[in-house]
């Protein structure tokens, strides 16, 4: 008898489970995983075979037109799938690549920066200068822990960034006084939630298995959370998660519009901007590297584009000639 859709996303969420994967992993799986069945009209994965595979994936290249990026996690959800689900080998994918797409970020100057930041309030105003003045990513911004703050050494432990790694990048001195007294609203919500018999946070899987009650931990409470508790999806326990994406996002894009800043600003504007005002003030790229977390150095250097050759102190030709030009 044929598998129907829904037990096939039932063995999907319990092998996710099973490997630990987190939340926003799993709906992207299964995201490329559906469109992948119906690019085949339906059919189930189980009774198609590489070359469908192989043509899916061209199909997003050739006629979809996705970035090299997005191609690789669709890759990497179907390699899931066969691999880990349906037990199935699945090597040698030869598929045509994307094309890789040279784009030079959006960068804001400093008083672009200022004016973003002066059009926001409360606590989207401080996530703004954490993004620009840190350089974080939007999700690494909402998911600061009090733990990650260390006002000693002025840093911020990022845990768990993109590929899962930890880093440590800066923890700005102009922001010292409001990040404390962030972090002592979220005592006083943390206190009431114990006082109400919750108190718990959401926690990495492996770090909420070895240390099952470190999540009632004050320390482990997220720096900017919900104004309400919710029910844990996967645990089915309530408990109170960080702010959303989507806040965020629309406060910082809002910000810009009534800063009067003719560009396409984001959340990530504010991080493109902080690689490219330290490579501005001298900073090495190696340095740059490391604190944006970037795995390629290559990925930092497209920094150096968006500078141009302004930027490393070449003058133009035109410049040397004794030119009299007239008046427009």
């Amino acid at each position: 008898m044929e598998q129907s859709p829904k037990k096939l996303q039932q063995r999907f969420h319990e092998t996710i489970m099973h490997y630990h994967f987190a939340l926003k992993t799993e709906k992207t799986y299964w995201h490329w995983i559906r469109r992948f069945i119906l690019f085949n009209n339906k059919v189930h994965p189980d009774k198609l075979t590489k070359s469908d595979v192989e043509r899916f994936l061209t199909h997003l290249a050739v006629n979809r037109l996705v970035a090299p990026a997005t191609q690789n996690i669709a890759l990497n959800a179907l390699l899931f799938l066969y691999q880990k689900v349906l037990g199935r080998d699945m090597d040698n994918i030869r598929a045509q690549r994307a094309k890789p797409k040279v784009k030079i970020p959006v960068v804001l100057t400093h008083n672009e920066v200022r004016a973003v930041i002066a059009q926001l309030k409360g606590h989207y105003q401080l996530m703004a200068c954490l993004m620009y003045g840190a350089g974080l990513r939007l999700s690494e911004c909402l998911r600061l822990r009090i733990e990650a703050l260390n006002f000693e050494q002025m840093t911020i432990t990022i845990r768990r960034g993109k590929g899962g790694k930890d880093r440590v990048t800066l923890l700005p001195d102009n922001l010292r006084s409001q990040l404390r007294v962030q972090a002592e609203k979220v005592r006083l919500i943390h206190a009431q939630d114990k006082l109400e018999g919750f108190g718990e946070a959401s926690m990495p899987d492996a770090l909420g298995r070895k240390y099952p009650h470190v999540a009632k931990s004050y320390y482990w409470q997220y720096l900017f959370p919900s104004p309400n508790r919710a029910i844990d999806p996967r645990s089915g326990r309530e408990k109170r998660h960080h702010l959303l994406e989507k806040g965020l996002q629309r406060a910082v894009r809002s910000a810009a519009v009534r800063a009067k800043i003719d560009k396409h600003v984001t959340c990530h504007t504010l991080r493109h901007s902080f690689a490219t005002h330290l490579l501005q003030q001298g900073t090495d790229l190696r340095t740059i590297q490391e604190l944006l977390g970037h795995e390629d150095i290559t990925t930092t250097q497209i920094y150096t584009h968006v500078l141009g050759l302004h930027g490393t102190g070449v003058a133009s030709p035109l410049q040397s000639i004794d030119l009299i030009l007239p008046r427009q």
